[in-house]
Order: C-alpha cells, then structure tokens, then sequence
C-alpha cells in the first residue's frame, strides 16, 4: 500500500509540475510576448494595403483616348495554402496570361509565405478567379494603364511601369498630375486567405484629366508617312513635327521605328527616345533661311540683290563646294534660297560678318531649349563668338559646325510663318479643364521680313527649286530642304555615307497656318533633303491642310 501511495504521489508531482510549468507558459505568452502574437495573428486575418488611384486619362485636342486606366488586381498566393499546385496552375495561367510552369514553381514554393503571380491583372479576369474560390490565392485592387491606340504617340505620351511611375515621357514629365493620390484598404480574411471584410478607409482620388494639343488623325497621317519613309530608305531613324505656327501648338509629333505603348520593354532602347526632342543633328540647308533673315533685317541684302558666284568659295584653309558641280552663276538672294547655294550662303554670311550673326544664331532660339513641355529636350551645341576659327563663317550660315533639335528648327521657323515671333511650343493644352500656360512670343524679325523670307522660299517648290516636285493642288507653299553630313566619330571628320536629310515647309505660303518638319536619319539609298524629307512633307500637309479646313489663301 506505500508503494501505491508512492507512486500515486509522484504521479500527482509530475502532473503538479506540468500544471504549474504551462502556467508558466501561459503567463509568459500572455503577459510578455502577448502584444507580439497578438499583432502576428492580426497581421494573418488583417491586411491593409493601398489602394492606387486611377491616373488621369490622356486625350488628343477633340477628346480621343490616347491613354487611360481601368481597375485591375495584383494577384499573389500563399503557397502552403495551395494543395495541388499543378491542378492550381492549370486553371489560372489562361487568365493570368503566364505560363502553367511557372506558376507552377511559384505555388510549390515552401521557403516563402508570399510569392506574386501577376500584377495588373484586368478586373473581368481576377473576377473569374474569384469566383473559383481557390484556397490561398489573394487580390490586392491597383489600376492598369492602356493605351488604346497602341503606338499611336508612344514616345511622346511614354509609359507607367509596374508600381504606377510615369516612366518616360508625358507620363514621367506629369507624373504628379496625372497618379492623383492613392488610398487605403483594410481587409479581413479568413483562414484560407479568402477576404470576408473589405473596407476603404481612405478614398483614392484619381489623377487630372489631361488633353493634348495633338490631333490624333493627323498623328496617324504623320506616323503612316514616316513608316513609308522607314520602308523605303531604311533609316537609322525619323521624325516628323506637325505645328500650328501661330500658337506653337504641336498638332503631330511622330517617331520612326514606332513602339507600342503598351509593351515599351519590348522595343530597342534607341526606339523609345522622341527624336523630336532629344536628336541633336546639323541642320544643313535649312539653316540657310535663317542667314539669309538675319541678313535682310541687318539690311546687308534685299531678295533682289544679285550676286555672280563662283563654282567654289576658299575660307581660310576650307574650299566649299556646291553639293552639285557647276560653273560661275548669278543668282539673286531668293534664287540662292531657291536653288540652295552653299557659296551663296557662306557669301551673304560675309557681309554679315561673324559678331551680327552670332547675335542672330542666339536670337532664334539655338543652343536653348524651347521650353516645350516634354522632357529629354536637348540645347543643341553653338560654338560661341569667341571660339570662332578662320573657317566659321565658312560652314554656319550655310547649316554645318552647329548641332540643333528638330523643335527648335520647328520654333525658329515658327517665327517666319507667323510674322516673326518665336514661339514656345506646348503639347499640353490643358489638365483638369484648366488651359496650361503657353509661355508666350517674342520677337525676333520684323514682320516684313519674316514675308519677305517666306516669299523667297516659295522658290525652293518652283521650277530650279530643290522641292519643285512637291505640290498641293490649290495651296501655294513655302520651305526649304536640307541634307548634311554626319561626323564619323571614328575619324572626326564628315562622312561621306552617313547623311541626314530634312525639310522644313509651311502653308499657305502668304499667311500659314500649318507648320511641317520631317528629320530622316541616315537614309539608305537616297541622301537628299528634297528627294527624301520634302515628298514625306508633301503627304503630311496634302492630309492636313483640307482636314483642318485651312483655305489656301
């Protein structure tokens, strides 16, 4: 009988101390690590998690969607919640859009509590995924950005990247205007993951409304011109501006190789710059137009003052050619305009002399930005007075030794359309109804001038002129082409391949209201500004000038 009380005694020890032991236990987990396990547990049941704002929808100048947002989910997994992950990745990969086996080792994982399947997932195909009630499967609300013109504008409209930035672009350069301000969104969920409670406990406020200046139809006219210029000459690249010179409104702005906005990371790097912007190149002859205003405002020359020119001009250690061989000639400012003579322009930059035309280069706007509402846009590269060697005068006033951007070319000529005002280009016309500030004119020729240069420029469409086969039926035209060498970086000196041609022009010559630039970038085949550039102008303006109901007079 001890022995049975013994032994019922240290049965009773040991159960006293188990007893008193998980009291221990407990009064540790609940008085000391309490708090801890408590917000554990809550975080298992409880999720919160922002809730993104839609961004502000994108449109052209008559309300056409160019970008837009639609709700959409990220959706991510809880991988020991998933049983069968082969049979789990089979049913979801077609509405996920990614591949079963890798969903597959996503869902298998056992290293991790957390894995993302997709993001951005559009709301019809998470509301599917929903409704197949698979345990561990989570949805966090978010927004994917569309672009319903798919290349339309890509470069100058850019891109949002997985977290909702703007990336490049108007998108980057407005981002704050257009991502609004994100909420908050608490969410209590089962223990398969399954949310029983949703509730926003901050309001999302979507992002300004934003509208272009850009005309969608007439982007495609511009994009479609330059995909035949792409086929046909196979560029290292183009672009093309289509302007309103009286208000610096960009009605176009195309890029060539094109890229879709919707999938930016699938194009070259080199394909998303807008070149518009961001190229910086020798204008060559077109430069020419710019010398020859200066010098009429200087009163060195009149349209009519004759010249007798030699086949070459000597300046300093340089011989300058014509870009075809000829004899001695005479022509008139206008005719040197017209038939695009290099000894011509080098000739009535001599009387200009170097300080006068310096003054003139910075005047028109080269070698600053011009303010337009892009970002990436580059100065350009003038020498300065004081850098001038003997042989300046011998390439600037006809275009080389000077580095510019396709937009000030576009501003620069701008203010010979319009009666001599240099204009700040804009793209955005207004965000949330507001009008944007256009950044207003100055003055930089008289408006005598600026007709007098426009007249002239009428010559390069005529008989002789360098675009003479370039006509619209009914509208009487103005420009000038341009074809300049490229620097071979290898050497340091021109190339004798690599070339890039251009034309600027406007319409109607005597009071224009339309305003074209097209840049092509090493075309093959075929160099020249008048038989590359100014047939690509010629279909641009045949498109835009009746569709904007511009009359010809």
């Amino acid at each position: 009988m001890p022995l049975v009380e013994r032994r019922i005694g240290i049965l009773f020890a040991a159960f006293l101390l188990c007893l008193t032991l998980a009291g221990l236990r407990v009064c540790y987990l609940g008085l000391v690590k309490g708090s801890g396990l408590s917000n554990y547990a809550t975080s298992q049941q409880v999720a919160v998690t922002k809730l993104p704002a839609l961004r502000g929808t994108i449109t052209d100048r008559k309300g056409v969607p160019l970008a837009s947002s639609v709700p959409a989910d990220d959706v991510s997994a809880t991988p020991y919640l998933i049983k069968d992950p082969v049979a789990v990745a089979n049913r979801i990969a077609p509405l996920l859009n990614v591949p079963a086996d890798k969903l597959v080792g996503e869902l298998a994982r056992r290293d991790t509590g957390f894995v993302y399947l997709a993001r951005r997932v559009p709301a019809q195909a998470t509301d599917r995924l929903r409704a197949m009630k698979i345990d561990g499967l989570d949805f966090a609300p978010g927004a994917l950005r569309t672009y319903p013109r798919g290349v339309l504008a890509a470069q100058v409209l850019g891109a949002v990247g997985v977290d909702g930035n703007g990336l490049f672009g108007l998108e980057y350069a407005h981002d704050k205007a257009l991502r609004g301000r994100d909420g908050v969104q608490r969410r209590v969920m089962d223990g398969s993951r399954q949310a029983i409670e949703t509730r926003d406990t901050k309001k999302a406020i979507a992002g300004g409304a934003m509208a272009l200046t850009i005309d969608a139809e007439i982007q495609q006219r511009t994009e479609d011109v330059l995909q035949g210029v792409g086929d046909e000459y196979n560029p290292k690249g183009a672009t093309a501006i289509v302007t309103n010179p009286k208000t610096g409104a960009v009605l176009a702005m195309a890029n060539w190789p094109k890229v879709d906005a919707n999938k930016p990371g699938s194009a070259p790097a080199a394909a998303i710059q807008n070149r518009a912007v961001g190229m910086t190149y020798e204008p060559g002859s077109t430069f020419k137009a710019f010398t020859v205003a200066a010098a009429l405002e200087d009163k060195k020359v009149t349209p009519t003052t004759s010249f007798n020119l030699a086949p070459t001009i000597q300046i300093a250690d340089r011989v300058i050619n014509e870009s075809h061989d000829r004899g001695w000639i005479t022509l008139d400012t206008a005719g040197i305009l017209a038939q695009s003579s290099n000894v011509g322009a080098i000739t009535i930059g001599q009387r200009l002399g170097a300080k006068s035309f310096s003054q003139w280069v910075d005047r028109f706007g080269f070698g600053q930005r011009t303010g337009v509402d892009l970002p990436g846009e580059e100065r350009g590269l003038i020498t300065p007075l004081a850098d001038y060697s003997g042989a300046s005068m011998g390439n600037m006033p006809m275009g080389q030794g000077e580095l510019v951007t396709p937009m000030q070319m576009m501003g620069a000529y701008g203010a010979i359309a319009n009666g001599g005002l240099l204009t700040k280009p804009h793209v955005v016309n207004s965000v949330d109804g507001k009008p944007t500030t256009s950044g207003g004119s100055t003055r930089v020729i008289s408006a005598e001038t600026a007709a007098s240069v426009r007249r002239m420029l009428t010559g390069v469409f005529e008989a002789g002129g360098t675009a003479s086969e370039v006509t619209i039926p009914g509208y009487q035209l103005a420009g000038k082409t341009g074809t300049s060498n490229k620097i071979d970086p290898t050497t340091g000196k021109y190339s004798e391949s690599q070339y890039v041609a251009s034309f600027v022009g406007m319409a109607p010559a005597e009071n224009p209201e339309l305003l074209v630039s097209v840049i092509v970038d090493e075309p093959q085949g075929d160099i020249y500004g008048g038989s590359v550039a100014a047939p690509a102008f010629g279909k641009i303006a045949a498109f835009a000038l009746p569709y904007l109901r511009i009359s010809p007079k």
